[in-house]
């Protein structure tokens, strides 16, 4: 009689896979869709608190500003485009701000918030009225602003 020989290593682990392979696959497979899942759902409230502390940071970055917006008024009481606009503080030589009138006459500047005296004035040099005649400024500005708010005015040019 024979001695039956024992089965080769990989005939032996292959025996024992059959047993071991249902619960493999039912732990290891579906864990990572599962994990992929539990991540794909945290990342749109991730990203939109991100939204929310980038706003935040951002509205904590916008100084407080006033708001100076006036008319340049042409002789004939219409507006007029094309004139550069400087204001300068009261205190200063020079204009730090220049901006020009758009095609309604209008123009705007954000200055800093607090309280202030402001002169506007026209640079009237390289303008040229439609009509050709020579034009020059009635007289400055002088704004006060108080704090954070709109001030409101016009500039009238003259023959």
């Amino acid at each position: 009689m024979t001695t039956p020989k024992p089965p080769a290593p990989a005939t032996r682990f292959a025996s024992t896979l059959p047993r071991f392979a249902p619960i493999f696959s039912a732990l290891i497979f579906p864990a990572p869709i599962f994990l992929g899942l539990i991540f794909l759902a945290l990342i749109p409230g991730f990203s939109s608190h991100m939204r929310l502390e980038a706003k935040e940071k951002e509205k904590s970055k916008v100084k407080p500003y006033a708001l100076i917006i006036g008319t340049v008024w042409g002789p004939d009481d219409h507006p007029v485009y094309g004139v550069k606009v400087k204001i300068r503080r009261a205190k200063d030589k020079k204009a730090k701000w220049e901006m020009y009138s758009d095609h309604n006459g209008e123009f705007a500047q954000r200055v800093p918030a607090g309280e202030c005296d402001y002169i506007l004035t026209a640079d009237l040099k390289g303008f040229k009225p439609i009509d050709g005649k020579p034009v020059h400024l009635l007289k400055e500005v002088t704004l006060h602003v108080y704090n954070d708010e709109r001030e409101d005015t016009g500039l009238h040019l003259t023959q």
